[in-house]
Parts: C-alpha cells; sequence; structure tokens
C-alpha cells in the first residue's frame, strides 16, 4: 500500500502537515459495501442483442463491473460493487439498462473523499 502513496510535506499556517496523496484504486479499496439480494441494475437483453452494436457499458463503468458472454452475447453486472455514478444509465443510448438507487440501507458507502 506504501507505494500506492506519495507524501509531500504541506505548510498550513505555518505549521509542517504530511499530506498524503492517494491514486484512484487506493481510493476505491477503501470503500464500503452494504450486499443486497437483489441488484440494483437490470439489464434489457433482448435490447442489448438487438439495438446495440456499441455495449458502451463494457467500458464506461468506472468500476469494471459489466462483462459480456462470449457464448450468448448477454451483457452481466457485478451489482455487488458498483459506485452508484449512475455512468451506465446515461452512456446506455438505447434504454435497455434499468437502473435505481439500492434499496436503503445497502449499497456503498464512500470512505475517502
Amino acid at each position: 500500500m506504501l507505494s500506492d502513496l506519495a507524501v509531500s510535506k504541506t505548510a498550513l499556517r505555518g505549521e509542517s502537515k504530511m499530506a498524503i496523496a492517494m491514486n484512484i484504486e487506493s481510493k476505491l479499496g477503501l470503500d464500503a459495501f452494504k450486499l443486497d439480494q437483489e441488484s440494483h441494475i437490470h439489464i434489457n437483453q433482448e435490447i442489448c442483442r438487438r439495438d446495440c452494436k456499441e455495449k458502451y457499458c463494457l467500458y464506461v463503468c468506472p468500476a469494471h463491473l459489466y462483462s459480456i458472454s462470449q457464448e450468448s452475447g448477454d451483457i452481466y453486472v457485478e451489482f455487488e460493487g458498483c459506485l452508484e455514478c449512475g455512468t451506465c444509465r446515461i452512456a446506455c443510448p438505447h434504454g435497455a439498462l434499468e437502473w435505481d438507487y439500492p434499496r436503503s440501507g445497502f449499497g456503498v458507502q464512500f470512505r475517502f473523499g
């Protein structure tokens, strides 16, 4: 973990303080997830197969949760690691994703600003 951190001294009101800069993977590693039994993301596979050639959801998710089955061509999402940003919903031009926030008490808890 120390290799992922960059430490620099910062002057704040004449005091010397240590500031820690972390890369995105280190920050995401601090997040906590309370898992629900049901996904808050639902994929309409028929629309994906029929209308979507681009498969933007495979590329835009910052947590890289989308994958495609080579056998069936179906799109799968590992909703348990969702950062709840909604990028996939915005990127899908065909409306194949139904996305809601997780139920109350479930989902991601960000632990680093």
